[in-house]
């Protein structure tokens, strides 16, 4: 019957499920325990997170953050099973990041996984990243059918679902989105701590001056080396002032504040205008910003007014659920358990590049 809501494939559970995911692509430790009950909700139990933060002017390197993640591993995880008053023999299943995200930390998380797996004699299930985002984030705000927004250190991407797929719109060409603020973070000497992406955004905040920046959108798609190569030239400017520099009150002084104001209103503009196209596109009204820079409350804003003059809704989560965490690895990877899924031991792999479109959403109608 046409307009007729399908039935998702995904029953209300005999029993009450639980599941460990442990998240671990990039800085961000993370070990969360999450609950399906019987009636069909879905209770968080614990969201235990360690964060790798290296000096300012200096990123995180591969290896440095595998080590993090090893010494810290049994800390978070032993943290999250207590929080959660759960033992691991409690759990259904051990969930745990495939990808995509840096080789090493992947790597050192997934040998953590199956450690735990056959001391416990719990099955595996390997996650995607992003569909761990998009899931947590469909949880947490309720969103119905949104176009999604998925912004982080490591991807810049507009996501839609059809048949038991998400489709991705749009995306960066060349480094994302998350991974050019802290860029520029680091030319300016930012602090790491909390992140060098919030200091930007703190920074901005008393930013008064526009300063012309390349504006590359292709299509659905989107550039960003060409742009942080553009507000870097501008530290050597001779009207430019770091920060502390005695200075003479001039309106042709460039400040650290009106550089990282000029980065984030161009770059966020771009992002507003690929996620209005792929809502006109398939019409929604609905959109959904997941990943670690889906906390900028200036790009919630900025998505917030088109959306509103769409007639829309933008849906966004606090930093507990945004930022990497291990809660959102659980929630997909239980979802796909009660599907029917398991990784094999002999397959509990994981890969740097894993697309968020070679996920097959079973429990989606």
């Amino acid at each position: 019957m046409p307009g007729r809501r399908r039935e998702s494939p995904l029953k209300n559970p005999s029993r009450a499920y639980i599941a460990l995911g442990l998240e671990g692509s990039a800085n961000k430790l993370g070990a969360g325990v999450i609950k399906h009950a019987v009636d069909g909700s879905t209770e968080v139990l614990s969201n235990v997170r360690h964060t790798y933060i290296t000096p300012p002017g200096e990123g995180f390197l591969p290896r440095d953050t595998a080590q993090h993640h090893r010494e810290w591993a049994l800390t978070v995880i032993k943290d999250a099973v207590a929080k959660a008053n759960i033992t691991m023999h409690d759990l259904d299943c051990i969930c745990y990041t495939k990808g995509p995200g840096m080789g090493a930390p992947l790597q050192s998380v997934a040998l953590v996984a199956r450690t735990l797996s056959l001391l416990y004699e719990k099955p595996l299930v390997g996650v995607n990243h992003c569909v761990g985002h998009i899931e947590m984030g469909r949880q947490v705000t309720g969103a119905q059918n949104p176009v999604v927004l998925y912004v982080s250190g490591g991807n810049t991407q507009v996501i839609a679902y059809s048949r038991q797929c998400y489709r991705i719109f749009g995306e960066t060409l060349d480094i994302a989105v998350g991974n050019c603020l802290d860029r520029f973070a680091r030319v300016i000497n930012l602090s790491n701590d909390p992140s060098p992406g919030y200091n930007i955004e703190q920074e901005a905040k008393k930013g008064k001056r526009l300063v012309p920046l390349p504006y590359t959108t292709k299509g659905m798609d989107v550039s960003l080396s060409g742009i942080l190569t553009s507000i870097e030239a501008y530290t050597s400017d001779r009207r430019y002032r770091a920060q502390g520099s005695p200075c003479e009150e001039s309106e042709d002084i460039i400040t650290p504040a009106d550089l990282c104001f000029s980065l984030q209103e161009t770059v966020f503009s771009m992002l507003v205008e690929i996620t209005e196209r792929a809502m006109a596109h398939i019409g929604s009204r609905e959109v959904l910003i997941v990943g670690g820079v889906g906390c900028n409350e200036r790009l919630q804003e900025m998505m917030g007014i088109m959306a509103q003059e769409r007639g829309g809704l933008v849906f966004a989560t606090d930093e507990r659920f945004c930022i990497d965490n291990g809660i959102m690895i659980a929630q997909a990877g239980l979802l796909s358990y009660r599907m029917g899924f398991q990784t094999p031991l002999t397959k509990s792999t994981c890969t740097q590049r894993f697309r968020t479109d070679e996920v097959h959403v079973a429990w989606r109608s």
